[in-house]
């Protein structure tokens, strides 16, 4: 939902009713993940994808027979289906899309989710996918603080906000299966849990250009790019403007000042460009101890082993060594800084999602590996 907001918060600011249709569920190479959302606007315009071009024909008219009736419906398309031809889902995925109708009546706390992502707090909105009528369509919105909402059972309620905290503390969009009152262990109803989690961060220490260009990358990605060097002639907000803030501190110092603040998590990426011992050892020394998602720090093949001296030196493990990313990027011939801000994303991407970094025209498999259930 959080690509097409801005629009459904308009609509629903001028108490008008929108159709909107969303991703709850993925299997093989679908062409959108969970939560992507398409909207059908009260003057027929279509906003947002939930398949890439593949089904939204049929998922505009789902979203405009919504509106006219009022009734939430969970479509499945894909290649099970007898149909997939005629929907346009020739890309051997399946996705299971929920498609209702928004309005004020229906979803009063719109305007507060939308002010929670723009303030950047985590806030998950969970609704009712699959079940009996009465629970189809009902929803509950969770902060880490208070709830909104109910399903109509207290014992359900609480079941959900701690498991649905649990994956918005973990930023994870997924599905959630209760019984009828409440059981873990049933699968009577089937919960959408749509995070809002603040974007991941992505720190860039050394403002060189190769910096500037890895931010700028960093950014397209949808990261918080922050770029921290010791020196203040070189890090400046005009030499780094994709960067959201740009900080004046010796790199150590300021990321163990951030993980002391709490505003490290297993989702931030780390990228050292120093390649100066006297700034990335000390520096390194405190990113391979953190549960953080990638550590890459840039330099050349005799760079890296001296670095690695030092850093064993330092008194650092082997496993803590291992998680290090050096020379940092995937071996794709760049020579520019854009072309190195691509290898390192690239690296980046490939740890996340678990891919092989080698070409998809030369192995099988599903494209999508991660999409597998």
């Amino acid at each position: 939902m959080r690509d097409v907001l801005d629009d459904l918060v308009g609509w629903w600011q001028a108490g008008q009713t929108v159709g909107m249709g969303t991703v709850v569920a993925t299997w093989r190479s679908a062409p959108r993940p969970a939560g992507a959302s398409m909207l059908v606007g009260p003057d027929g315009t279509a906003v947002g994808s939930v398949s890439g071009g593949c089904v939204e024909g049929a998922v505009y008219e789902e979203a405009k027979d919504a509106v006219e009736t009022g009734e939430a419906t969970l479509q499945r398309y894909g290649v099970s289906d007898d149909d997939a031809f005629a929907v346009g889902l020739t890309c051997g995925g399946i996705l299971d899309v929920f498609v209702e109708s928004v309005s004020r009546e229906s979803f009063p706390e719109l305007g507060e989710i939308k002010d929670s992502v723009d303030r950047h707090e985590p806030v998950a909105v969970v609704t009712c996918v699959k079940g009996p009528d009465d629970r189809l369509g009902r929803r509950m919105v969770l902060w880490p603080d208070r709830t909104s909402g109910s399903f109509g059972l207290q014992r359900m309620d609480d079941a959900v906000a701690a498991d649905a905290r649990g994956m918005l503390a973990a930023g994870r969009t997924g599905m959630l299966h209760f019984g009828h009152d409440g059981e873990r262990r049933g699968d009577d109803l089937e919960l959408f849990v749509n995070s809002f989690a603040p974007p991941a961060r992505m720190v860039v220490f050394g403002a060189i250009d190769f910096a500037a260009a890895v931010a700028r990358v960093g950014s397209f990605l949808g990261y918080r790019v922050t770029v921290c060097d010791a020196r203040p002639v070189f890090a400046t907000p005009k030499r780094f403007p994709d960067a959201d803030e740009v900080i004046v501190e010796w790199p150590h110092r300021y990321l163990q000042g951030e993980v002391d603040a709490g505003r490290i998590d297993e989702r931030t990426v780390l990228c050292v460009l120093t390649h100066d011992p006297k700034f990335d050892v000390p520096l390194l020394e405190v990113a391979l101890r953190l549960p953080v998602a990638y550590v890459g720090a840039m330099g050349s093949r005799r760079t890296h082993e001296e670095r690695l001296a030092r850093l064993q030196e330092a008194g650092l493990s082997k496993e803590e060594i291992a998680r290090l990313s050096s020379p940092i990027g995937l071996d794709l011939g760049a020579r520019t800084p854009e072309e190195t801000a691509v290898s390192i994303a690239a690296e980046i991407i490939a740890g996340r999602w678990g891919g092989s970094g080698e070409r998809l025209s030369g192995i099988e498999g599903p494209i999508h590996a991660t999409a597998e259930r």
